[in-house]
């Protein structure tokens, strides 16, 4: 199965974050619930993000529908938004955007991919097999793109209206999202760290993916899971109040710790999410000011020894659910 194209489900997202030259972002989601009994079932949400954090423009469209459609061999395929545009996935996974509504335009198509890993093709590995209520796929961890850009009511940088940008490509897929769940995304150069999770199924349970040319390795359950708040392998704190998120993972032979933190009096912004009666609007919230720290460790005769510190500043941090208690429907 290809897991970027699309499935039979209840709900379908695509997620793009784009890093611009001057150190801004947009990020772009097509959602659609088809079957949705009660809330909007198709959205695009839109948002350009200044390096600042502050003021950020974004439009949530709530459209008549959105088309999935095969257009050749090997999983190629194309997302057509009515009177908007489309997002169109080659064989070879090049990723063409060409959307716009009197608001903005966007226009990218990238040149290259990096996939999840050289052992598997997505985070979830042999659990992506498994009936979960939800999927989560990374299908580039970040892809050069020629990237065009018009919002008519902002002034924007001239690096940022026609550029060479990057893009980090995610997909959700299955039942819902689950009643709360975090969110991590930090990349710089060839190195990154990628982590996402929350409750599902009565257990809180996550995966964390951390890459640089010389050390690569995955955590998942049962290492990275905790029931009834319990775990020999992992500890979880996630703190609204001061933005914080902090996470420790250990096997056998090495361990992971990670803290990341966002400023709590600018720089976020809401996001719908997919639940089977349709959209929950606000449900989650994002930062792109994180400042995530990693530290690794290996196991050595004495104990754990480090063997990686790092920093990873302008970040994405994102919480959601339960464990965002301002979400709800703003009203707008």
């Amino acid at each position: 199965m290809e897991h970027f194209a699309p499935h039979s489900s209840v709900f379908e997202g695509w997620y793009s974050k784009f890093d611009l030259p001057s150190g801004g972002h947009v990020a772009l989601v097509i959602c659609s619930v088809p079957n949705a009994t009660s809330l909007p079932p198709h959205m695009v949400s839109f948002t350009y993000y200044p390096k600042s954090g502050s003021p950020i423009f974004q439009r949530e469209h709530w459209v008549s529908s959105i088309d999935h459609r095969i257009t050749g061999p090997d999983n190629a395929f194309e997302l057509l938004v009515p009177d908007m545009g489309s997002m169109n996935v080659a064989a070879d996974s090049t990723t063409t955007y060409d959307l716009s509504c009197s608001d903005w335009t966007l226009q990218a198509r990238t040149r290259d991919r990096t996939p999840w890993g050289n052992k598997k093709s997505t985070p979830e590995g042999w659990l992506v097999q498994l009936p979960l209520p939800l999927h989560w796929h990374v299908h580039t961890l970040d892809s050069s793109c020629d990237f065009k850009l018009d919002i008519p009511s902002l002034d924007l940088p001239a690096s940022d209206q026609r550029c060479v940008a990057s893009v980090h490509q995610e997909k959700n897929w299955a039942s819902s999202f689950p009643s709360s769940h975090m969110w991590i995304q930090a990349r710089n150069g060839d190195r990154g760290i990628y982590i996402a999770g929350g409750k599902i199924l009565g257990v809180t349970a996550y995966i964390l993916g951390y890459r640089s040319p010389d050390l690569d390795f995955d955590f998942l359950p049962p290492f990275a899971m905790c029931v009834l708040g319990i775990s020999p392998s992992m500890k979880v704190d996630h703190d609204w109040d001061s933005r914080a998120f902090h996470i420790s993972v250990q096997g056998l032979w090495r361990k992971i710790v990670v803290k990341a933190s966002a400023p709590g009096d600018r720089g976020w912004f809401g996001l719908g999410s997919p639940f089977p009666e349709g959209h929950r609007r606000n449900f989650c919230t994002e930062s792109f000011l994180a400042t995530v720290e990693v530290e690794v460790s290996d196991r050595g005769w004495w104990g754990w020894k480090e063997r990686r510190r790092e920093v990873f500043e302008h970040a994405s941090l994102e919480f959601g659910g339960e464990y965002f208690p301002e979400r709800g429907d703003k009203g707008d």
